[in-house]
């Protein structure tokens, strides 16, 4: 009776899980309901009365409405002209000559989605539009007229290219004249080099600055494990602490610290301020109301003199967060700059897991096939470890009379009993948490395999084999919808696919080649888990489910391989099944029945 008890509470609190799980999934990565259409036409929504969609994981606009007015402003803006190509390797785009903003870019390495017509990622749009997120240099003057948003500036130079700069030039009328020498690189860094010129008679004080401009429409979900939002390192130190909700309540946040660079960050994306490493800068973070903020780079003020001219450099980084380009620009001396992926404390573990998967990949140009080369790896590793676990279970095998016997004695006092067992285990130099040591040393490599699956570019969009077409998203066939086939797609605690179920035959192939477990309410838990896991496992990404279905697999051929090393053991466990069976027999036939009972 009491292990029928026992069961129905692991069965209720396993559906408790199930449901919980999807809630949780629901609420921490929700997915926009339907894609955005363009063709949607404008609606209230759009004007900000309604209440914002909730960001999903990567980010970008979520009501058909901003979609439709992003591309018609886009199209309005881009048309008006007075704006000079950015043509790089890593950015396309354009500077707008008005203001002398960098407010159009796209990432020319990087898609919308996985359909090889989709459009490239769009990170910067222009001042008015519903994916506002701009760039802005420029110079605030102390008794001297200085350029501002409206300034229409002249440009020496057709096209921005990592081997043609361009600059931008403008004079007042008293003499001074103001320049940005905007050069970029193959990926994602803008140089602007900031020149003022004094032809006046009398001294000219300026101050330098750059701004980014963002709205939080577009911004990328900000959880636990992900940040997404306001970031920057200050003294070497990078910061997660500030979101945009923290910004909004306080009006202006400035972090402790020099800021080494500074801007906002989302899932995938960058754009940052990089200040020169000698030169003394405040930073800040300021909400300008309407979903608008922006972070703040502020040189102090210089005075050029008649005569004279003063030059001040600072870098944007605009772009994806690609590990080896972000280290690049650490050993060009952007401090820390590769840990704006939010790897978390475990870096030092996870970043070694990244960096060997991304080796394999680079050798056979498949993620999937390089994920299942690291399980290789990694189980190969633990051999040695599997084959003491066997040896142990051996040696629990062998001492299994004795342990019947000392249950039997002391049958009706149980804490006796288990001070008996444990002097025996002693006494014999058996270690019974032995055979979980191969699963705990495989948690931090699972743990690692995850947050690179969540957090690095490198594997977004990247295809695996047939049906698999993104290894960092879930499976996208459902047996509920006939994989796609029925057009509804079911809660995610329902979204089994065909990874789902190999992992729960492949779990409950490998629980079966165990030794059976000697309570048999710890029996009937080890034959739910893997359905379990199946459903647990459903919503997570594509390329975890194929790490631990390989996994398994290895685990199932490594058991039968050292049951061929031992034949006694499986010999043992074989004789051992019918007899763990008996107790449950027993309490099948001992559970009351009906009033005779009583």
């Amino acid at each position: 009776m009491e292990n029928q008890r026992k069961l129905i509470l692991t069965v209720v609190l396993m559906g408790l899980l199930l449901i919980g799980w999807d809630m949780g999934l629901r609420y921490f990565y929700p997915q926009p309901a339907q894609k955005p259409k363009a063709e949607a036409t404008a609606s209230p929504a759009s004007n900000g009365n309604a209440a914002p969609a909730k960001p999903t994981r990567e980010g970008g606009l979520q009501s058909p409405a901003d979609v439709a007015l992003e591309k018609q402003d886009l199209v309005q803006a881009l048309a008006a002209g007075n704006r000079v190509a950015v043509e790089g390797p890593g950015l396309k785009g354009s500077i707008n000559l008005v203001g002398g903003v960098v407010d159009d870019l796209t990432l020319a390495r990087h898609r919308e989605s996985i359909d090889k017509d989709s459009a490239p990622v769009r990170l910067f749009s222009p001042a008015g539009t519903p994916a506002q997120h701009f760039a802005q240099i420029g110079w605030v003057g102390q008794g001297v007229q200085a350029p501002d948003a409206r300034t229409v500036w002249q440009v020496q130079g057709s096209k921005l290219t990592p081997a043609t700069p361009v600059t931008l030039t403008w004079s007042n009328t008293t003499g001074q004249t103001f320049a940005i020498r905007y050069a970029i690189d193959a990926n994602y860094m803008i140089t602007a080099a900031q020149t003022v010129t004094n032809a006046g008679a009398a001294p000219a004080v300026v101050r330098p600055f750059a701004l980014i401009n963002r709205t939080d429409k577009t911004a990328s979900l900000d959880t636990w494990q992900v940040h997404s939002g306001p970031i920057g390192a200050f003294d070497g130190s990078v910061t997660f602490a500030n979101n945009y909700k923290d910004v909004l309540a306080a009006g202006q946040v400035a972090p402790a610290g020099k800021p080494n660079w500074i801007g906002f960050t989302d899932i995938y994306w960058l754009s940052a301020l990089v200040p020169d490493a000698n030169a003394k800068v405040d930073g800040d973070f300021r909400s300008l109301g309407n979903g608008l903020f922006r972070a703040d780079v502020i040189y102090p003020p210089v005075t050029v003199a008649p005569g004279q001219q003063q030059t001040q450099s600072i870098r944007l980084f605009a772009g994806a967060k690609e590990n080896k380009v972000l280290e690049g620009y650490e050993a060009q001396g952007v401090t820390n700059l590769s840990l704006s992926i939010d790897w978390g404390w475990f870096r030092w573990f996870e970043k070694p897991i990244f960096w060997l998967l991304d080796s394999l990949f680079r050798a056979v140009k498949n993620f999937g096939v390089a994920i299942i080369l690291l399980t290789l790896i990694v189980r190969g590793m633990m051999f040695p470890v599997a084959q003491r676990q066997f040896a142990s279970m051996a040696a629990m095998r062998a001492i299994q009379p004795k342990m019947k016997a000392l249950q039997e004695r002391y049958k009706d006092d149980k804490q006796k009993q288990q001070q008996e067992i444990m002097a025996l285990y002693k006494q014999e130099g058996v270690n019974p948490l032995a055979g979980c040591l191969p699963i705990f040393l495989q948690i931090p490599v699972f743990f690692a395999l995850y947050k690179v699956l969540v957090l690095t570019i490198e594997m977004r969009h990247q295809p695996f084999a047939l049906w698999i077409r993104d290894l960092s998203a879930p499976d996208p066939l459902h047996v509920l919808n006939l994989f796609g086939l029925l057009p509804f797609t079911p809660p995610s605690f329902l979204g089994i696919g065909l990874l789902a179920i190999l992992l729960g035959i492949t779990m409950w192939l490998q629980f079966k080649l165990q030794p059976a477990a000697m309570d048999p309410a710890q029996q009937q838990v080890m034959g739910i888990m893997p359905w379990m896991m199946m459903f647990v496992m459903a919503p997570f990404a594509a390329g975890l489910l194929i790490y631990w279905i390989t996994s398994n697999l290895l685990t199932i051929g490594q058991q039968k391989y050292l049951y061929s090393r031992h034949p006694q053991l499986k010999a043992q466990a074989a004789k051992d099944q019918p007899d763990s069976d008996r107790p449950a027999a027993r309490d099948k036939k001992a559970a009351p029945r009906g009033p005779k009972a009583r």
